[in-house]
């Protein structure tokens, strides 16, 4: 199938790729909104997740269930996003992406609205596996829609942009999510996030236009999907960056799932002192995410940011595990939330990079290519997820043995087999 080129935002590509973004006539006004409306779809996972983080000791007490198992909410959820992506992703190649954007927000809002209502900690996990399966849709659409709209250094800075709305909720999440705590118990928060993609499905529905025509969709149904993801994963350098992006954002979901029983049980913080760190700590990402689009790209090269960004992710878990064992005498919250708030930021260096770059090798088939990377960093997610509470709730330790692991092996991937010292430089112009 040939390359086609990058095309206006709302419009349909139908012309040969020519490393720019192509100039566009639409109006500034309909750029930005696309750029919301992906915006929008890349922060439903995090809003997902983060709002519902400050009320898991009370669902842990409401439901009378240990903390691992509700921790395994989590799980599922993710669990959910990583398979559903895997599955919408190589739909959208061959009907799409509106339809199955449209079908996935609307099962968004009926899973969510189930989840309100669990009775018990086996029922909200089975309801939040299919939040995350029908949530999938809005992720690996919208990558899948930046590759057919962007290509080479455009695409890098349109996934530092992204990052800068998407940023935005998690931000805000745990602290509407505290908020929510003080007027109502934790099934309010899903109803909030029902409203949330009830106004996210309408919004799709009305603005965003469809951005693969006809004739680059792929026919055929599973044996042409598996052929077209074993063609990808024989890309040495593309699955190296899938891995790699993987494991970092274990990393990073060490924290998610670890950080409300780390700084509110162990270190004594209230809920609205967590939801204001882990805001914190979301604005250093995007704040070190828009350094890296804004200035690095085009003038570092994006695998040189990549390293950079693993090795500060690095240095923040060994930090972190050397406090939670007690290396340096009994710590307070000041130093962990330290350490955190660096991990946390230089994941703006390394997580939309790596997107970018697995992408920039795979023009032909985005749908199929964005589904390996959330799946693959998803699922390594769920994994790490249940790790973190292994050794109980009185001990950071699991949290940061976990992160360093995953940042090892992240950085083992990127050297191993994207050997980077040996790629031409990808600062296409």
């Amino acid at each position: 199938m040939p390359d086609v080129g990058p095309a206006t935002p709302g419009q349909i590509p139908n012309q040969r790729a020519t490393g720019r973004q192509r100039e566009t006539a639409e109006p500034r006004r309909t750029a930005l909104l696309v750029t919301l409306v992906l915006g929008g779809l890349t922060a439903l996972p995090p809003l997902s997740m983060d709002m519902y983080l400050p009320a898991l000791p009370e669902v842990t007490a409401a439901l009378r269930s240990p903390a691992a198992t509700v921790q395994l909410t989590l799980t599922a959820c993710l669990a959910g996003m990583a398979l559903g992506q895997l599955v919408v992703g190589p739909m959208s190649d061959k009907w799409g992406r509106r339809r199955p954007l449209i079908v996935g927000l609307v099962g968004y809002v009926v899973a969510t609205a189930l989840c309100a209502f669990a009775p018990t900690a086996e029922l909200l996990i089975g309801f939040r596996l299919l939040q995350g399966l029908a949530g999938a849709a809005g992720i690996v659409i919208a990558r899948a829609v930046v590759r057919d709209l962007y290509d080479g250094v455009a695409m890098a800075r349109f996934f530092s942009t992204l990052m800068l709305v998407s940023g935005v909720a998690p931000v805000v999440a745990p602290l509407i999510g505290g908020q929510v705590l003080r007027i109502t118990d934790w099934r309010g928060v899903f109803w909030v996030l029902t409203a949330v993609g009830g106004l996210l499905t309408v919004v799709v529905a009305r603005y965003l236009r469809e951005t693969l025509p006809p004739e680059r969709r792929h026919g055929g149904g599973l044996p042409a999907t598996l052929r077209t993801i074993r063609g990808l994963l024989a890309d040495r350098v593309f699955t190296g960056y899938v891995l790699t992006g993987g494991f970092s954002f274990a990393a990073l979901f060490a924290y998610v799932s670890a950080s409300p029983f780390v700084v509110q049980e162990i270190y004594g913080a209230s809920p609205q002192t967590f939801s204001l760190l882990f805001g914190l700590n979301s604005i250093g990402l995007v704040g070190v995410g828009q350094l890296s689009g804004k200035v690095l790209v085009g003038r570092v090269s994006l695998d040189k940011t990549v390293g950079a960004g693993l090795s500060l992710i690095t240095l923040a878990a060994t930090a972190l595990l050397l406090m939670a064992s007690g290396v340096f005498g009994e710590v307070g919250l000041a130093p962990i939330a330290a350490g955190l708030f660096v991990l946390m930021s230089a994941m703006g260096l390394a997580l939309p990079n790596t997107n970018a770059l697995a992408l920039m090798r795979t023009p032909h088939a985005a749908g199929s290519a964005s589904a390996l990377l959330g799946t693959s960093s998803f699922l390594i997610g769920a994994v790490a997820s249940p790790l973190v509470g292994i050794a109980g709730e009185d001990t950071a330790v699991p949290m940061a043995v976990v992160q360093l692991g995953c940042a090892l092996t992240a950085v083992v991937c990127f050297l191993g087999l994207c050997r980077p010292w040996r790629n031409a430089d990808v600062q296409q112009t």
